[in-house]
């Protein structure tokens, strides 16, 4: 038996016909077009170089970040891109990442900054990224749909609600995990907080930041399927496909095709992180 009713989707549907669209909608189509606007440069960007130099610059890249096996596996799995035809498919996927993980990094790292230096701060992201984890992901679909319509934008709206806390967390866990010694000693050297916090906290941070940077770009990744339900292109739209269609070999071929890509972005992120 129900003792109190609360309408919430009621609510909710009245402030969104209501209020939100009406007053907001002009905003974010703003917001909309520059983002669509950048994920077509870089996506263009991608595409306009020719397979074979993207492969041998990913072979040397991962050759100097972690070594021959690295690099063999990137030859391989170039080769593979090719001879299935998903070429674009994976550059495009690689536009969705690469935009989705800036904007991620770019917002996360002085949210996770701010938060390690300021308790009040903490307190109220602390809960805000807990959301952000634990809401289902099909849940935020609806307003990146409703907001920025079908599409790569809400794609990358999307992912970044999903792949933005990690960054975030690693970031104030490296800053707060310097070492209090090396502190004191800046502050006895007479070093203000600017200076202590560029030269000695986030220097020491960026292994931790890095770790970050690596599970946000793997959580964008692994993001290609689900956005490809709301008309994002790439590898997801392939598998997805196959899905629908009972094609078990199609969605085999494209779902390869990103463990190709996850395997070579995390390789690559993490040997750099280790490195700084």
């Amino acid at each position: 038996m129900n003792y109190f009713d609360l309408p919430l989707e009621d609510f909710t549907n009245d402030f969104v016909d209501n209020w939100l669209l009406p007053n907001t909608a002009g905003f974010f189509d703003r917001i909309s077009d520059i983002l669509r606007s950048f994920i077509d440069m870089v996506t263009s960007f991608l595409l306009f170089i020719p397979p074979e130099v993207i492969v041998i610059a990913v072979i040397l890249v991962s050759w100097k970040a972690s070594g021959k096996g690295l690099a063999l596996f990137a030859l391989l799995g170039g080769f593979y891109l090719g001879a299935v035809e998903l070429w674009a498919e994976s550059m495009q996927t690689v536009a969705i990442v690469i935009v989705s993980t800036l904007i991620s990094v770019a917002i996360g790292i002085p949210v996770g900054i701010l938060t390690a230096l300021n308790k009040t701060a903490e307190r109220i992201v602390r809960p805000i990224l807990d959301f952000m984890q634990t809401l289902p992901s099909f849940v935020y679909l609806i307003p990146a749909i409703l907001l920025f319509g079908l599409g790569s934008v809400p794609a990358v709206i999307a992912t970044f609600v999903f792949a933005t806390p990690p960054v975030v967390r690693m970031t104030s866990l490296g800053i707060k995990q310097a070492p209090e010694d090396v502190i004191e000693a800046s502050r006895a050297f007479g070093s203000t907080k600017w200076q202590l916090l560029a030269k000695v906290q986030f220097p020491l941070a960026v292994p931790t930041i890095m770790a970050g940077v690596n599970q946000t770009m793997m959580l964008a990744l692994s993001m290609a399927v689900i956005a490809s339900m709301i008309g994002a292109p790439g590898l997801g739209d392939t598998v997805l496909t196959g899905i629908s269609t009972v094609n078990v070999g199609l969605g085999l071929t494209g779902g390869l095709a990103i463990v190709v890509l996850a395997i070579i972005l995390d390789r690559i992120t993490q040997s750099i992180g280790t490195k700084s």
